[in-house]
């Protein structure tokens, strides 16, 4: 099996066809159906169902594209660990929550892209659960999550303590007026640890909010602001932004503010230079980085 036909296979299982896959791969359609039957040819399975708006993965095709996915990540990881460790080259995937990416990691990624410019970085931002299931199938390397994580396949790093503060418009002086009427709780989506302990803190209260699910840190921000509801962010977070004026923040007990963030990777993955670099740089910023191992 040649790495080329895998290749040739993800690109048309990503664009959803031939014309498509080969402009992105530079190369003529022929040469990608001639990789494509190829790689049928050998495991004895059509891999993909044609029809009039391009190609769709069949079964046999679903199945076999996690197992293609990995063998590229493992070929790209492989590769980063043997290249130069005196100047780091190759690829960096890093996840974040939003709140961690816009806080703790602006002075990072400058100082990590000025230490390692041949190095192709990406930062994706996601809620807990997506980025975890992102390190576990190698479509990052590495991501800043909430923990506590129980995962025996991740390494995990304690990296920052938050405070977790309930937040409203400036005028609610007291959090009681919040719970004592209908309100709504303004979140991230599903997956969100910040959206699972306030849901909590609202169970705990008798209280059934209405659920308003944002994409962006800034607009759950901002329609805070606007009285639309209620949030659970970092203290920091609110601090840092432009609308601070206009949002009240009220404190949780100590346990329940308290709020870590880990840094996860695989267990399995070998440390490659670009992420040894992207660790010390982590150790080097002015923001306190704790890094240290947590037992799982």
């Amino acid at each position: 099996m040649e790495l080329s036909d895998i290749t040739h296979f993800l690109a048309v299982a990503e664009a959803g066809g031939i014309s498509h896959a080969s402009k992105r791969l530079h190369t003529v359609q022929s040469n990608v159906s001639t990789h494509i039957k190829a790689l049928e040819d050998e495991l004895g399975v059509e891999l993909f169902r044609r029809h009039a708006r391009g190609m769709a993965l069949t079964n046999a095709g679903e199945a076999f594209l996690p197992y293609a996915e990995r063998i590229t990540a493992l070929l790209r990881e492989a590769t980063q660990v043997v290249g130069d460790e005196a100047e780091p080259t190759g690829t960096l995937a890093i996840g974040s929550m939003e709140t961690t990416a816009g806080l703790r990691l602006p002075d990072v990624l400058a100082a990590f892209a000025a230490a390692c410019p041949r190095v192709d970085f990406t930062l994706a931002t996601g809620t807990t659960a997506e980025l975890i299931d992102m390190v576990t199938d190698r479509r990052l390397d590495g991501a800043f999550v909430c923990g506590p994580i129980e995962n025996d396949s991740l390494t995990t790093d304690l990296a920052f303590v938050e405070e977790l503060v309930l937040l409203t418009a400036q005028r609610h002086t007291e959090i009681s007026e919040v719970f004592g009427a209908p309100t709504r709780m303004l979140v991230f989506r599903n997956g969100c640890s910040y959206r699972a302990r306030l849901q909590q803190i609202f169970t705990e209260q008798g209280v059934d909010p209405q659920v308003l699910e944002f994409g962006s840190l800034e607009g759950i921000l901002g329609c805070v602001a606007a009285d639309m509801g209620v949030s659970l962010l970092p203290a920091g977070v609110v601090s840092a932004s432009q609308r601070a004026t206009l949002l009240r923040m009220h404190p949780l007990p100590p346990m329940r503010a308290r709020v870590e963030t880990v840094f996860v990777r695989r267990a399995d993955a070998a440390l490659s230079p670009a992420m040894a670099q992207f660790l010390r740089e982590l150790q080097r910023a002015d923001t306190p980085v704790v890094l240290r191992s947590v037992a799982p």
